[in-house]
């Protein structure tokens, strides 16, 4: 009897194809993960060293003890509840068109405290500004 010699063809696999695979699925997903969390960057607020004021200036006073102020001006500043605000300073704009409103918050308060007279401010269209402490 004969044998016979089979040909064994051995199956070989590339892993390239596979690794190129890898290598693409790991870029995506580290481009798609900056973009999930664009809130994740820190950032430092810009200071002051000089301050001026052109046009008109309306102030919001927020103390330590969340209690809210208003002045125009050289005005002494006046106690207000928050739902009194929004009207306040339509009045004084419909006056001063060219006006903007300062906020001056203490550093201890709640940042939601600083939001709400914020969004007051984007919800009339007053041009707001935050002040700062100046450099010392």
């Amino acid at each position: 009897m004969a044998l016979k010699r089979r040909n064994k063809i051995q199956a070989t696999f590339s892993m390239s194809s596979m690794t190129d695979v890898i290598f693409l699925l790991l870029i995506f997903f580290m481009v798609t993960s900056t973009i999930v969390f664009p809130n994740a960057i820190k950032v430092l607020l810009p200071q002051s060293k000089q301050q001026t004021s052109a046009a008109p200036q309306a102030r919001v006073t927020i103390d330590q003890q969340l209690n809210y102020y208003v002045a125009f001006g050289n005005e002494k500043p006046s106690p207000v509840a928050i739902e009194q605000i929004t009207p306040w300073l339509q009045s004084v704009k419909a006056e001063h068109e060219d006006m903007y409103v300062t906020l001056f918050a203490d550093e201890t308060i709640p940042y939601s405290k600083v939001v709400e007279i914020l969004n007051i401010g984007v919800e009339n269209d007053f041009k707001m500004v935050l002040a700062t402490r100046p450099v010392k």
